[in-house]
């Protein structure tokens, strides 16, 4: 066994970012079927925030290492073999998902969740794409069943699955609505992405149905047709409403639930929780909208499908993820909480491993 070093979340009672913990252990030998990565890179997500806040209904019992992501290289693969069943060698550098565990310098992955660095990539865009652009793919692609000319309305749009989503549109020739909840993310859009600035709403909550409104009107178009939305809280029913017939709202987070401390404020979330949105289903009907939902690790257990979403995402992105920040691995807690602020442009991601 080697030593590498491990960022642990301890969970006993009700769960906080500050039981994040540092640790030296001992990594076996990966098993057949597994490959050992040396970290270079990983890519943050809500996930691990609400993960270690246990508010997350698919964390691990008990303590865990946070991290849905990595990129590295091969050190070795298990079972004797010199090779994986897709041709992965040690030394190639790769992308791993992995059902938390890659706050690591080291981690054994199963083979079938590892995917080779596209050329000229680095370390930190390798760790930026796996699950934001999954998650883009499997939202505007498979569920948003996105089609030239339609108009898509995204929620978050310049974090990492948001821009990401945008470029998706782009290549399908639909018609994006941008929305952020800060002016430099707006300015981002308009100056980087190339959005028209009637296409990128600020998003206010009171008024939020009267800016879908006003960006609909210059597309020439009375609501959308799908809705990309990680949000949830009080701008949900005022674009639901606003979904055409056959309109797909298509809902993969709840943002709005996001603690602002390192301990959830339980009091504050339950009257959330009392107060979020309520859809009828037979006013569905009546209206030929729907709400689909999905929690992306849901596609761990069907890693088959994997080589689809990443095939798809490299005929569809024309760039590598933007990342926003970087901070070393033993800073990991500050980076968490510049995540949780909600005020970073694309991804956040560890680097500068030993």
């Amino acid at each position: 066994m080697d030593s590498i070093r491990r960022l642990v979340c301890r969970t006993s009672g009700a769960g906080s970012l500050d039981r994040l913990r540092l640790q030296e252990e001992l990594l076996a030998p990966p098993a057949p079927g597994e490959a050992r990565i040396r970290v270079e890179a990983v890519g943050l997500n809500f996930a691990d925030i609400f993960a270690c806040q246990g508010l997350y209904s698919a964390t691990p019992s008990g303590s865990f290492i946070p991290g849905l992501e990595c990129a590295g290289v091969i050190e070795s693969i298990g079972g004797g073999s010199t090779t994986t069943a897709s041709g992965l060698r040690p030394g190639d550098r790769v992308i791993a998902l992995t059902r938390f565990g890659a706050y690591a310098t080291a981690l054994n992955v199963g083979t079938q969740y590892l995917r080779r660095v596209p050329q000229g990539w680095t370390p930190e865009q390798a760790a930026a794409w796996a699950v934001q652009g999954l998650t883009a793919w499997y939202g505007v692609v498979v569920l948003g069943d996105v089609q030239r000319d339609d108009v898509v309305l995204v929620q978050s749009a310049a974090g990492g699955v948001g821009l990401l989503a945008l470029d998706i549109i782009n290549a399908f020739g639909a018609r994006p609505i941008a929305v952020v909840g800060h002016d430099d993310k707006r300015e981002f859009l308009i100056r980087e992405r190339g959005v028209a600035s009637s296409s990128v709403i600020l998003r206010h909550a009171k008024s939020f149905g009267a800016q879908i409104d006003a960006a609909t009107v210059t597309l020439g178009v009375k609501g959308v047709d799908c809705v990309l939305d990680a949000v949830l809280g009080p701008t949900f029913h005022p674009a639901f409403e606003r979904l055409r017939p056959e309109g797909r709202y298509v809902l993969y987070g709840a943002a709005d639930f996001m603690s602002q401390s390192a301990r959830p404020n339980y009091l504050a979330l339950g009257l959330r929780y009392l107060r979020r949105p309520r859809l009828d289903p037979l006013a569905m009907i009546s209206t030929n909208r729907s709400l689909l939902a999905f929690n992306l690790i849901w596609l761990w257990e069907h890693a088959e499908r994997l080589p689809e979403g990443y095939a798809a995402l490299e005929r569809l992105l024309p760039r590598p993820p933007h990342v926003g920040a970087r901070f070393p691995f033993d800073q990991a807690l500050t980076a968490m909480r510049l995540l949780q602020g909600g005020k970073t442009i694309g991804k956040v991601v560890l680097t500068g491993y030993p």
